[in-house]
C-alpha cells in the first residue's frame, strides 16, 4: 500500500509530519522503536492515521484480519473480561476500549519516508512553529506515608494468602492552560527514548507514551508476551553501570518477582495455545534502557487453530506484570489499596495489520491528557512481595516517574 516516497530527515521533516496528521486525523497512533536492540523486535516506525473509531470489541472482531486497525484497551476493559470492578475516582472518563480503521499508513527509515497517500509539501518545510507550552504544577495523589501504611497492609494480605505479588501504583495529576502533546511527547521520547514509544490520539484525548515493555505480539500463528519485573537504576559512571546490572541479575527478590509473573504469563498463553507449545526462550534477561535496567523475560506459545482475537486478550488481558499474582484476586485488591481508577494506565496500545498479526505495548511511563478537560495524569508502580522493602520500592516508583516530571516541568 506505501506507494509514495519521499526523502526524508527525521530530525527535520517528523514535527512537521506530526502536526500535520494532527490536524486532519481525529485517530491516529504513532509508534517508533528508537534502534533498540529488542527480543521480537521492537515497535516499527510507523504512522497509522483515521477517522473512523471503532467502540466495541464485537466491531472489531468482525474486522480482524480483514483490514489494519489500532487503538487501545483500557485497564478497566479487565470488568468486561471478569466479575470485577472499578470503583475509585478518574481523573477524567475514558472509554475501556477505543480503536479506528487507518486511511493514511506512513513509515520511514533513516533516508526515506513511504506514504499510502500523497504528502503535502508543507511537511517538508524546515520552519516549525514555536509549539505552544507552559510547565505545569503536579501534585502527587499519594504521599510518602500513605504509600509506607498501604505497603504494610499489603504484605498483611500477602501473609494471609490472598495474594504472592502486587504491583502497586501511584498516580500524578496536574491541570494545565497550555500543552502542546506532540512537542511534549517529542520531548519526553529524547530524554527516555523506547523501543515501544508511541503517541496515540483519539479526539481529544491523548497518551504520550515512553514504554519500555510489551504485552503481546503475535506472527503468524505464534504468540509471545514480555513481562518486565527487575528494575535497576543506570550507574553514573561505566563501573557502577556495571555493577548495578549485576546486582539486579543476581537479586534473588528480582528474579522470584519475575518468575512468578512469567509463570501467570505461561498460565495466561496455554489457555489459547496449543498443548505443550508454550515456552520460555528467555528467562530473566537484562535490557539496559537510558535510565533504568531491566530484567525481562520472553515467553512464546504456538496458537490453536481458529482462535478469536478476542479469545486471545480474555485469556491474557490486562498484563501480568501490571497486576500480579493470583491475577483476579490480586486485581480486586489493586482496586481497594489505590485511590485513583486506571483508565487507560497499564491498558495495551498497539496495531493489528490486514493478515490478523498484531503488537501491543503495556502503556506504562505514559502521560495520559484530555485536551478538552486541561488535565492530565500518569501512574507509576512496582511489585510488592513479602520480601520486599518499603523504602526501596518507593524510591523505585520515584525513578519511573523522573523523565515524565522533568519534561512536564520544563527542564
Amino acid at each position: 500500500m506505501n506507494s509514495h516516497t519521499y526523502p526524508f530527515s527525521e530530525e527535520k521533516y517528523l514535527p512537521h509530519l506530526l502536526r500535520w496528521i494532527d490536524q486532519n486525523y481525529s485517530h491516529y497512533l504513532f509508534t517508533q522503536g528508537n534502534n533498540h536492540s529488542y527480543p521480537k523486535g521492537p515497535f516499527p516506525n510507523q504512522i497509522l492515521a483515521g477517522n473512523q473509531a471503532i467502540n466495541s470489541i464485537e466491531e472489531l472482531e468482525k474486522r480482524y484480519s480483514k483490514e489494519a486497525l489500532a487503538g487501545i484497551f483500557s485497564y478497566d476493559f479487565k470488568n468486561q473480561i471478569e466479575k470485577l470492578s472499578s470503583k475509585n475516582p478518574s481523573f477524567f472518563e475514558l472509554p475501556d476500549f477505543w480503536f479506528f480503521q487507518p486511511k493514511l499508513q506512513v513509515s520511514w527509515n533513516n533516508s526515506e519516508i513511504s506514504s499510502s497517500q500523497p504528502l503535502p509539501p508543507e511537511i517538508f518545510n524546515p520552519v516549525c512553529p514555536k509549539p505552544k507550552t507552559k510547565s505545569v504544577s503536579i501534585q502527587s495523589q499519594t504521599s510518602k506515608d500513605e504509600y509506607l501504611k498501604n505497603f504494610r497492609k499489603i504484605q498483611d494480605e500477602i501473609r494471609e494468602g490472598n495474594t504472592y505479588e502486587m504491583n502497586f501504583c501511584i498516580a500524578y495529576q496536574a491541570d494545565f492552560e497550555e500543552l502542546d502533546p506532540i512537542d511534549t511527547f517529542l520531548r519526553l521520547n529524547k530524554k527516555s527514548p523506547m523501543p515501544f514509544a508511541a503517541l496515540f490520539k483519539a479526539g481529544e484525548k491523548y497518551i504520550l507514551s515512553a514504554s519500555p515493555e510489551r504485552f503481546l505480539k503475535k506472527t503468524g500463528n505464534q504468540l509471545i508476551a514480555q513481562p518486565i519485573k527487575g528494575t535497576a537504576k543506570r550507574g553514573q559512571n561505566e563501573a557502577e553501570d556495571l555493577e548495578n546490572k549485576k546486582q539486579l541479575h543476581a537479586s534473588e527478590k528480582e528474579r522470584a518477582e519475575n518468575l512468578m509473573i512469567t509463570d501467570l504469563m505461561r498460565n495466561d498463553l496455554s489457555k489459547v495455545s496449543e498443548i505443550g507449545s508454550v515456552e520460555v526462550p528467555e528467562l530473566f534477561g537484562l535490557y539496559s534502557f537510558p535510565r533504568v535496567h531491566q530484567m525481562i523475560s520472553t515467553v512464546s506459545a504456538t496458537l490453536k487453530p481458529n482462535t478469536t482475537f478476542r479469545q486471545i486478550i480474555e485469556a491474557t488481558f490486562p498484563m501480568g506484570s501490571m497486576t500480579g499474582a493470583p491475577k483476579i484476586k490480586t486485581m480486586e485488591l489493586i482496586d481497594q489499596f489505590e485511590n485513583f481508577k486506571r483508565g487507560w494506565f497499564s491498558g495495551a496500545l498497539g496495531f493489528i495489520n490486514e493478515t490478523g498479526d498484531f503488537d501491543f505495548s503495556v502503556i506504562i511511563r505514559s502521560i495520559i491528557l484530555d485536551q478538552s478537560s486541561k488535565k492530565l495524569y500518569f501512574a507509576v508502580g512496582s511489585a510488592i512481595t513479602i520480601d520486599a522493602e518499603a523504602e526501596q520500592e518507593y524510591d523505585e516508583c520515584l525513578l519511573k516517574a523522573n523523565a515524565i516530571l522533568e519534561v512536564l516541568s520544563g527542564k
